[in-house]
């Protein structure tokens, strides 16, 4: 608390783990006043119903994500903003670029106290035409077609190297080269590391446009295969098509993706 007995400010946190949203509460529940979000639709409805001071937004939600939640709201409304991220693409370039403050999770308590300082100082000096600059120009990197802000040489893409877990009430992290194969159950995605599965909240396709193409293949909508952990490629009776893995494992290919799997796998 302030000098006064009084908390400095609402703050808004907007994450779909449970687990994150209860550590950042814990550091902050003495100076701030809390609400929170599980969802980019909520969200919007809380910024506009009563505004918070700030904002710590996750990027990656079910519904809006936290990108499309501040074109919602609109950035000359959005309240100072700190992004928050498991996957490291998200904070490469644009976030760079617009100088907008993010967080990599799991982030450490020394870096999150420096997001959280520079964010308040910006609220103390009511420097609300910097922000609003920074998120416009945030959305801007996002939208702006490749080939019109592009150098010449083709940047190398940024694919996925981690991936937070929560598990047992613990975030760790998941390194993606060890990461043999992927599926989907209901509204998570299972990460299939040895005897060990992990599961996030994350759809298949976000999933398959971060990891590196020339390592992973999505076999079927429900199912990411590393290729090189790829040991046989089965055909069924009636035409059905599955893979082996190293370890046994046999999963459906679908129909659409057999030529292409033949292709990558080097099969005439």
């Amino acid at each position: 608390m302030n000098r006064s007995g009084t908390k400095r400010g609402r703050v808004l946190i907007v994450d779909d783990q449970r687990l994150n949203v209860q550590l950042l509460t814990d550091i902050l529940q003495d100076h701030y006043e809390i609400s929170v979000a599980v969802d980019g639709e909520r969200a919007v409805e809380l910024c506009a119903r009563r505004p918070p001071d700030l904002v710590l937004l996750d990027v990656q939600m079910p519904g809006r994500t936290g990108l499309e939640v501040v074109e919602a709201v609109g950035p000359e409304q959005m309240p100072a903003t700190i992004f928050t991220t498991a996957f490291d693409r998200f904070a490469l370039k644009a976030f760079e670029v617009a100088a907008v403050d993010y967080l990599v999770k799991p982030f450490d308590d020394e870096r999150f106290t420096q997001a959280l300082r520079r964010a308040r100082r910006s609220i103390e000096l009511q420097d609300v035409g910097r922000m609003t600059e920074q998120l416009l120009t945030l959305l801007n990197e996002r939208q702006t077609p490749a080939a019109a802000t592009a150098p010449p040489a083709p940047e190398q893409p940024h694919y996925l190297e981690r991936i937070s877990v929560e598990t047992r009430g613990q975030v760790r992290v998941v390194p993606v080269s060890r990461i043999d194969y992927i599926t989907a159950s209901g509204p998570y995605a299972e990460l299939h590391v040895g005897e060990r599965t992990f599961a996030i909240r994350e759809r298949m396709q976000t999933l398959a446009d971060q990891l590196d193409p020339a390592v992973f293949f999505r076999i079927h909508r429900s199912a990411i295969v590393r290729l090189d952990r790829i040991d046989a490629l089965l055909h069924a009776a009636g035409g059905d098509y599955a893979v082996r893995l190293k370890d046994g494992t046999e999963l459906s290919v679908s129909r659409a993706k057999r030529d292409e799997l033949e292709s990558r796998m080097g099969v005439s």
